[in-house]
């Protein structure tokens, strides 16, 4: 079982059915009201390792994801990432992958703290397993592109995905944000205060994103396909979250 302690969080791993229903409760209550049942579930559930970041006292639920394992790139199109992007590049890819998915924190509680928390489990994962590259998707609130175009104007000019990984167009409604910004400017402070912090994570990582963001309707999002590959992670950011993965 994966721990992290600190003074107020722990993380662990999911060990039965009541663990994975509380983190879809929580997802429930992080997602709604897009999401119509009491619990956020999908089939990709049984198929992940869920990790569940509780308050050290009163084991307070306040955030969860979920790592769906892959041998290779072979099996990308299991991914959840899948349904919604072209990712036929990515099969190339030769080493074990994992897909971050699900990432959310209690309605209310916004510590910074708990994102820490996540990554330092998920730095003992990769360390544990040999993953050689993260992704997901990430998730912009709304379906509007506008209230972002400085932080897709910087996605655009700073982190696209290389040409061997990139996605292709794989969903209906999609937002090409490499040729509908025009020449806009990104004011970098303001890109950064929109971006999801998930994303900002990665990027800090070395990580790279699709040139286009699906609109997702259902979800009332618009998301983008997020990686890194763990080998191009800057040396000083992989002692930093190894450290904080020791704690």
């Amino acid at each position: 079982m994966a721990h992290s302690q600190s003074t107020r969080y722990r993380v662990r791993v999911a060990q039965d059915g009541r663990d994975i229903r509380a983190a879809q409760r929580l997802r429930h209550l992080a997602f709604a009201p897009v999401v119509e049942a009491d619990l956020d579930c999908d089939a990709f559930d049984p198929l992940c390792t869920h990790f569940l970041i509780e308050e050290q006292s009163g084991g307070r639920l306040v955030g969860c994801f979920r790592m769906l394992p892959l041998s290779s790139g072979v099996e990308i199109n299991l991914s959840y990432a899948a349904q919604f992007y072209d990712l036929a590049k990515l099969s190339r890819f030769v080493g074990p992958m994992a897909e971050l998915g699900r990432f959310c924190s209690l309605p209310g509680v916004q510590d910074p703290d708990i994102l820490r928390h996540a990554w330092a489990a998920m730095t003992r994962h990769v360390d544990r397993t040999g993953v050689e590259m993260l992704f997901g998707c990430s998730s912009f609130q709304g379906t509007d592109p506008a209230p972002y175009r400085d932080s897709f104007a910087l996605l655009r000019d700073r982190h696209l995905a290389p040409e061997v990984w990139r996605p292709r167009v794989g969903a209906p409604g999609v937002f090409r944000f490499c040729e509908g910004l025009g020449g806009h400017e990104p004011d970098p402070k303001q890109a950064l205060r929109h971006m999801p912090p998930l994303l900002r994570s990665y990027l800090a990582m070395g990580g790279w994103v699709s040139d286009h963001a699906v609109v997702d309707a259902r979800m009332n999002t618009l998301h983008v396909f997020t990686g890194v590959e763990i080998k191009a992670i800057p040396p000083m950011r992989k002692r930093l979250l190894r450290a904080l993965a020791a704690t």
